[in-house]
């Protein structure tokens, strides 16, 4: 369940109330897991998947209610407003747009607060008779607020390895108006001269990107304590590439390979010409020259997001897609080794008590079979993927070791019945006789009943699936550049009963046993 598709009053879903709600429900149902997709910054087509920072935090996901909370906002400002009349898809473009006015004013409000507790703190101490001016201030100084200045100085402080980069290529990029690549000479190169011209210069700009991150690790934080407590487990999703236009790429292109080749994946199921993601090549022998540093600290950062991290495209770390520049499409690319155990061993060794998901899904060749062997990390079984008529497919509920975790789909397939439209007849009554599907019970809760029947490790399914929606609520299609990541939930869909049918089929396989 994307924290974005949460129902919100603001138009996305985010921290807030909902989210909270939400950890209620899965408790109520007997879960224990939380799949997200991942929670970077997005640029052009809004996907999780293509961010201008691997450490930064989505902004779009910061509860704007709990800002009114805390005093730097007012409700009625917020309701000045118009957040979008689809409560059941997403308006990027008026998010993004509206968000930007309410984080200058909060900041602009933050700046003016923290001015006065700090003058009524420095009067406090030089006044022999200030009860009642000391009182006043109270309630706005130090832990009383939430967001105070002694904690956006230690989260910049704690996050400078990353923050300061990512405040300044953000704040260039609102300059320039382009990518990196085209910016001027001097700063492309990261000249220290430019640097701190730019620094000074766009230190308005900077100060607020620096709070807006800071509102969003606090709310996050406060967010992962609470399911925490409740006994929930948080996975998240990193992705296997860094984004072109990106501040990693721009702080550190010493490991990037940034003349000839893209990534990309070759034709398969979801497209004839493949996909060609434009994403740079990794320098994997720099990198390994630098003990995979990059990696690590990438990791570090996930970490402290989540419980358990899934690995995206794990295979490219076997081979990875290489494609010309040139090219339009990813027909003509090659398979490139990539370095395998080399970093995968460092991860695993390095992160030893963090538990990892390798999504090993594509062209599965035995050599990429034989490095998930090697790590000992679960791999992935999809149903939608297991159900021709031949009954060949490796994805069949029988087939699921332990292992592995098993899904009714991602967030790349059809929900389950937009997925029954695309199969034949003969696959159809070869999934029905397989998992003895009834009207009555349906064929979303028959594959989610089907899929807690494996014996695979966890068992992950869509919430969309779930709810049974339509084909409507499909979270992505693999090529398509526009009308993705929009779903969006009800508010009330995730009734009582829903999380009691849950819980009776959680318990039925002991799932909440374990």
């Amino acid at each position: 369940m994307p924290l974005f598709s949460l129902p919100s009053p603001y138009g996305i879903g985010s921290m807030g109330r909902a989210a909270y709600e939400y950890i209620d429900f899965l408790v109520a149902a007997g879960q224990k897991y939380w799949q997200l997709l991942p929670l970077g910054p997005t640029d052009l087509g809004d996907s999780p998947y293509s961010s201008p920072s691997s450490f930064a935090g989505n902004t779009n996901l910061i509860d704007l209610s709990g800002l009114a909370a805390d005093g730097l906002i007012t409700k009625e400002f917020l309701d000045s407003f118009s957040w979008g009349e689809d409560l059941e898809k997403i308006n990027y473009e008026l998010i993004k747009k509206n968000r930007a006015a309410v984080f200058k004013e909060a900041y602009r409000s933050f700046k003016q607060r923290e001015a006065e507790c700090g003058e009524g703190r420095q009067n406090a101490g030089n006044e022999e008779d200030n009860s009642s001016q000391t009182a006043e201030y109270a309630p706005a100084s130090g832990a009383a607020r939430e967001y105070n200045r002694e904690g956006l100085r230690k989260f910049q402080e704690e996050n400078s390895a990353w923050l300061n980069n990512y405040a300044l290529f953000m704040a260039l990029s609102e300059k320039f108006k382009t990518p990196w690549q085209d910016w001027p000479e001097e700063i492309r190169a990261r000249e220290p001269e430019a640097v701190a011209r730019y620094e000074a210069e766009l230190s308005e700009i900077i100060s607020l990107i620096c709070f807006t991150q800071y509102l969003f690790f606090t709310q996050w934080n406060k967010l992962r304590t609470y399911a925490r407590e409740k006994g929930i487990r948080l996975i998240g999703d990193m992705p296997v590439y860094a984004a072109s236009n990106s501040a990693d790429v721009w702080s550190e292109p010493e490991f990037f390979k940034l003349e000839d080749d893209v990534a990309g994946v070759p034709p398969d199921a979801f497209s004839e010409e493949g996909q060609l993601w434009g994403n740079p090549i990794y320098d994997y022998e720099a990198m390994e020259r630098d003990g995979f540093g990059w990696w690590i600290r990438r990791v570090d950062a996930a970490g402290r997001l989540y419980d358990v991290l899934r690995i995206d495209h794990f295979r490219g770390f076997e081979s990875y897609w290489a494609v010309p520049k040139t090219e339009k499409t990813a027909i003509n690319g090659r398979w490139v080794k990539g370095p395998g155990m080399k970093l995968v061993g460092v991860l695993t060794g390095w992160f030893n008590e963090m538990e990892f998901i390798a999504e090993d899904l594509g062209q599965i060749t035995p050599e990429v079979h034989k490095l998930l062997c090697d790590s000992g990390l679960p791999g992935m079984k999809v149903l939608e993927f297991a159900f021709d008529a031949s009954g060949s497919s490796a994805y069949l509920p029988h087939s699921c070791g332990e292992n592995s975790i098993c899904y009714v789909g991602t967030h790349d397939n059809n929900t389950v019945l937009g997925w029954l439209k695309e199969l034949s007849a003969e696959d159809k009554a070869f999934a029905s006789d397989y998992m003895h599907i009834t009207e009555d019970e349906g064929w979303a809760w028959g594959m989610i009943r089907t899929g807690m029947s494996t014996a695979s490790r966890l068992f992950i399914a869509q919430m969309q699936d779930v709810l049974e929606l339509p084909e409507s609520a499909r979270m992505n299609v693999p090529g398509v550049a526009a009308g993705n990541w929009c779903w969006r939930m009800k508010e009330g869909a995730a009734t009582k009963d829903i999380a009691a049918r849950l819980y009776k089929y959680t318990e039925t396989y002991r799932r909440n046993r374990t």
